[in-house]
């Protein structure tokens, strides 16, 4: 749900780089030098308040650059430099520049005595100068936050276009908003003002869907409804609001009352290089089951809440890096003809940390992360009853890490999309069965109907996707190849801890209406584990 409300756009701005020349050898007229430096430029009045012997040339914040000269292994010190050698050396060091995204910072040489035996080459670093939003909405939604929370930089600042891509991204995220610049000269010498072209559509969207996600037990069939609204506080901000409930239908494997239902919230705002995430849900359910002489009502219900902060680490013109923290608190009731089963009451909360890495390969993609959580006694909380025999905590340690490797190619003129993705999570201390990792169904290993699972403290997942997009016309045609095994320390428990099935399916937009359907069938399982030796699924929304 989240991906239809939310985008995750990738912004990649290219400055104009020269093509790169081999360092000419045996020019006819050069100097030797066996000393090269690189120095920010000074004006006038600064040099004149300065000495100007050569023994004070302060090197360049930007001196890292100058290991760009020795890459092609065609240089070095001592060598014989002319005017040739020397354009070679400055495109060089530019077109580094360039690539770390110091688009309009220049690097020159000033008049100087070469019989020194030293060159020194200056740096006229490109600032910021006026950074300014047109607002081209057909209803002015723009306003000065909407700026400020999305730029990660101001007016004065080095002109970085990591940090206008960053920009773009945060003024993009959502899914009704429009955006893109132009760098043009400032009045003012050394400094470039970036104008930003921003457009945002109609801020409102709900979201109807229909699916068959759910359990025989408590409805199989469940409808939601999404209301998103983009640009609440014009800061660049998302908040939506989504409910769903599950239909009754025939197939369904349960007897008298039955259902399920779930809330959920979500608030997110970036700030220059930060990203401010809050969400919550609320998960209810309902079962009668009769007996010998009379029904009984299992229900209960389940709440979450977190609080996620995430900071853009480092980017590149092929890398981002994210790093997160988050708070997070659960609980949860279960309850017999309204009578509390007090042994299966939850109430945890703790923390998370973690990183998450993108790189971008010509077109391949490919992403890595890994998350560490931890319980503690806030909030409250409960001691797990597992406690007691040493199967679970409240407490607990979790480490999670995962792959994610996306590469599209062509096959005549026609696209494939080749998908990979790895989960694993260990554990640091025994899990009760919410922390533990299961498998089995649409989400994990796909090929099962999901009304069974295995279920470990330890585990990976490896699901695997091949996709045509048909003619390339919006319709992807896909088979799957999922994987996945668990490992638990409670053996008596265990009927086997592998799981292997196959999908394939047909996904894509149909007049504005987003469809997914797929068959699939186990591939391999353990004995005594039952599931459907066919299943199949959909998934049907349209967004107003």
């Amino acid at each position: 749900m989240l991906a239809q409300q939310t985008q995750s756009p990738h912004v990649r701005l290219e400055g104009e780089k020269e093509a790169s020349l081999s360092f000419p050898q045996n020019e006819a007229q050069c100097f030797p030098i066996n000393q090269l430096v690189l120095t920010d430029y000074q004006a006038e009045e600064e040099k004149n308040s300065s000495a100007s012997s050569l023994k004070l040339i302060q090197p360049s914040q930007f001196s890292w650059a100058l290991k760009s000269v020795y890459a092609e292994r065609d240089f070095a010190l001592p060598a014989c430099i002319g005017s040739e050698g020397i354009n070679v050396l400055l495109r060089r060091i530019q077109n580094r520049l360039i690539d770390f995204g110091y688009v309009t910072t220049r690097v020159v040489v000033e008049p100087q005595d070469l019989r020194s035996g030293m060159l020194v080459l200056t740096v006229i670093p490109g600032k910021v100068g006026r950074i300014q939003l047109q607002d081209q909405s057909a209803i002015p939604f723009a306003t000065r936050g909407t700026l400020w929370f999305a730029m990660p930089m101001a007016q004065g600042d080095m002109l970085n276009i990591r940090n206008i891509e960053q920009g773009l991204e945060n003024l993009k995220r959502v899914s009704s908003a429009e955006a893109d610049v132009q760098l043009s000269p400032s009045e003012a010498i050394g400094e470039t003002d970036v104008v930003i072209s921003y457009k945002q559509r109609f801020p409102f969207h709900l979201t109807l869907g229909l699916d068959d996600s759910g359990s025989k037990a408590t409805g199989r069939l469940q409808g939601s409804a999404t209301f998103s609204w983009d640009n609440v506080l014009t800061l660049n901000d998302l908040f939506y609001i989504s409910g769903t409930r599950s239909f009754k239908r025939g197939s369904d494997n349960a007897e008298g009352d039955y259902g399920s239902k779930n809330v959920s919230l979500y608030y997110s705002i970036p700030w220059k290089n930060y990203l401010l995430t809050l969400s919550g849900s609320k998960y209810t359910y309902h079962q009668t089951v009769a007996g010998v002489l009379e029904s009984y009502t299992y229900s209960g219900e389940s709440q979450q809440m977190k609080a996620n902060l995430s900071r853009l680490l480092s980017r590149g013109s092929l890398h981002k890096t994210y790093i997160n923290a988050a708070l997070w608190t659960r609980k949860s009731h279960n309850y017999i003809n309204d009578t509390e089963v007090e042994v299966q009451r939850r109430r945890t909360a703790g923390w998370e940390v973690g990183f998450n890495h993108t790189q971008y390969i010509g077109e391949t993609v490919l992403q890595l992360f890994a998350n560490y959580k931890r319980g503690t006694g806030g909030n409250k909380s409960l001691p797990a009853p597992e406690e007691e025999f040493g199967e679970g905590t409240s407490r607990m340690q979790i480490f999670t890490a995962g792959i994610d490797f996306t590469y599209p190619f062509t096959i005549g003129n026609q696209p494939f999309r080749f998908n990979t993705v790895w989960n694993g999570q260990w554990n640091g201390t025994p899990l009760t069965q919410q922390d533990k990792l299961s498998i089995g169904g649409r989400y994990t290993v796909r090929g099962f109907d999901g009304e069974l699972s295995l279920s470990g403290e330890k585990g990976w997942l490896w699901r695997n996707e091949l996709g045509w997009n048909i003619a390339n016309k919006g319709h992807e045609l896909y088979l799957g190849i999922d994987r996945g095994r668990v490992n638990s320390s409670q053996k008596e428990m265990n009927i086997g801890n592998t799981l292997m099935g196959g999908v394939v399916g047909l996904r894509g937009n149909l007049w504005g209406l987003n469809y997914d359907y797929f068959v699939g069938t186990p591939i391999k399982k353990p004995e005594g584990f039952k599931t459907s030796h066919v299943t199949t699924g959909f998934n049907v929304s349209y967004r107003f």
